[in-house]
């Protein structure tokens, strides 16, 4: 098949993640069809129809409506985002259309660390991923999830690691524990070659870097041109003991990344658990990812 005859049916396309999708899906040459909720602000579609990208308006409870929408398609790609009735509902409401549409390829909105590795009932979100995957794989339909660790733009600020005001970085337990990073950009870029790839497996992993709390050190001495040193705040035990304390105070539950949901990604990372391995990074020849040291020296 080549990309110029596919279709590709994209969820969450309004979105930084999605949006990037959409882009290079049109650079490869393949159609795409970013599926919206009624309503959707005109601002938010401007990006997609200055990209050419088709922009279907569907009401995701409306089966038949949301069938129609997929018919076609060659690969449905979810870049939605939220908490059980996005991650579970809606991607189900997805699922169920694309089956019903016969399309051959569903990739679910999975963009995070190895999931699959870590016990049930440690991580919310990640808790959401796990009970879509078990759902995802009764379905008669070919799947792929991209796992890619943490977002590396995370660490230019958002993500309490590299503090930059203190040339400091911040880690819990090993300094020497291996930790992937991959950009958006990238993980974008990634997502939309496997979309167009028919031979994909279930699993795709990975990491733009791989860097441990020392690696990270050596990366923001040689990108902000000052040197940093290691923060150790404690052990692992400290970290879960701020989490339980921090959902106590603040439980934020309404929200899809309250603080304590970020403290529970950190610690999951620092465990090692869900290191990603074996790394797909080769798959796609023409994709060069973009290492940490870049993407501080890059922030704005």
């Amino acid at each position: 098949m080549s990309t110029t005859s596919a279709t590709i049916i994209l969820a969450g396309a309004t979105g930084d993640l999605g949006r990037r999708i959409a882009r290079f899906l049109k650079q490869r040459g393949a159609h795409v069809r970013a599926l919206v909720r009624p309503g959707t602000e005109a601002s938010r579609l401007a990006p997609l129809h200055t990209m050419g990208v088709t922009v279907v308006e569907v009401d995701f409870n409306n089966a038949a409506a949301l069938a129609k929408a997929c018919e076609g398609g060659t690969c449905v790609v979810s870049a939605l985002s939220g908490l059980r009735e996005v991650m579970i509902d809606a991607q189900t409401q997805l699922l169920n259309a694309a089956v019903a549409a016969s399309v051959p390829k569903f990739i679910p909105s999975d963009f995070s660390i190895d999931f699959t590795k870590l016990p049930r009932g440690q991580n919310r979100n990640l808790d959401f991923r796990k009970e879509f995957q078990q759902i995802l794989d009764k379905a008669p339909i070919q799947a792929t999830s991209v796992l890619n660790g943490m977002f590396a733009d995370l660490l230019t600020g958002q993500a309490p690691i590299v503090l930059q005001g203190i040339s400091r970085i911040m880690f819990y337990g090993n300094p020497d524990q291996p930790l992937d990073f991959t950009t958006i950009e990238n993980t974008a870029e990634f997502t939309a070659a496997a979309a167009l790839d028919p031979t994909t497996p279930r699993f795709l992993r990975i990491a733009g870097d791989v860097l441990t709390a020392r690696g990270l050190q050596a990366a923001a001495s040689q990108a902000l041109g000052k040197p940093f040193k290691l923060f150790r705040v404690g052990g692992l035990g400290v970290l879960k003991g701020l989490i339980t304390a921090t959902k106590t105070l603040a439980p934020a539950k309404g929200e899809v990344f309250p603080a304590w949901q970020g403290m529970q990604y950190m610690y999951d990372m620092f465990t090692g658990l869900p290191k990603l391995s074996p790394l797909d990074n080769d798959r796609y020849p023409d994709i060069t990812f973009t290492p940490v040291h870049q993407v501080l020296a890059t922030k704005e």
